[in-house]
């Protein structure tokens, strides 16, 4: 099978060992995804990443009834392909509301940031006290993996367990030197894509829908985020990280 043809084959995220020549039964909330969502049946070709690297060609074996959530692979080979932007992006995002924190996070993975750390900033309207932290988390895991099984990345971004704007900050060494922070403000001096490294890490902070209260701006700026803005209109927030994370790919990433 051909990297072009594997490209648009099904894809499924498979958290278990995979090996070429292996016959196995995937997990059944894979076998539902597949057998109900994609009506895939024996024979079917299909691709399976475990996140580890790599994606492994197989064919269906053998699939369950429609009351069956049963489905047995053959795993074919292993093709040692990734898909990993050179840059290595960071994009701390004030929590936003429901589908626009889910949005942001499904672009994320689409345009290759490698980490998402969800803050809560002091204008944030989601707070997410006590056990709502924990399942907000596995919900945005789930479009993480739903994302890369569409965009055919094979390592899962990685997403930390939302915390404080503040504690965050305060918990960061200073900026590397190979790499930058800024967060961005509509009424900052310079633009985004202005002394930006060639390569490396860069660290993108975006605040809540009402923007940054003076004292988070301070303790950013204390910590090496360079104040930047996004031309000269001002920008949703779950639109400002996708814009800025595109255009940095454009010049310096991998587009």
């Amino acid at each position: 099978m051909n990297f072009t043809r594997a490209a648009i084959l099904p894809r499924f995220f498979c958290p278990l060992p995979l090996l070429a020549g292996l016959r196995m039964d995937i997990p059944e909330n894979v076998a539902r995804h597949a057998v109900k969502s994609r009506r895939m049946k024996a024979g079917d070709a299909l691709v399976l990443f475990n996140g580890l690297g790599g994606e492994f060609a197989g064919r269906i074996a053998a699939a369950g009834s429609d009351k069956s959530e049963r489905l047995m692979v053959e795993v074919e080979e292993k093709h040692e392909i990734e898909r990993e932007s050179p840059l290595a992006i960071t994009l701390i995002q004030a929590l936003l509301p429901g589908e626009k924190m889910d949005m942001a996070i499904q672009k994320a993975v689409e345009l290759g940031v490698r980490r998402i750390v969800p803050v809560i900033s002091r204008r944030s309207v989601p707070r997410l006290e006590g056990g709502r932290k924990q399942r907000r988390l596995e919900h945005w895991r789930g479009i993480v993996i739903s994302a890369c099984e569409q965009c055919g990345r094979n390592r899962l971004l990685e997403i930390d367990t939302p915390q404080d704007l503040a504690s965050y900050l305060g918990s960061l060494d200073p900026a590397p030197d190979m790499g930058t922070r800024r967060i961005l403000l509509p009424d900052a001096d310079t633009r985004l894509l202005e002394h930006l490294p060639t390569l490396g890490r860069i660290d993108l902070l975006i605040g809540a829908e009402g923007g940054f209260d003076p004292e988070e701006i301070r303790l950013a700026r204390a910590k090496d985020f360079f104040p930047s803005r996004l031309g000269q209109r001002i920008l949703r927030t779950e639109t400002a990280g996708i814009a800025a994370v595109a255009a940095i790919q454009s010049l310096w990433g991998d587009f």
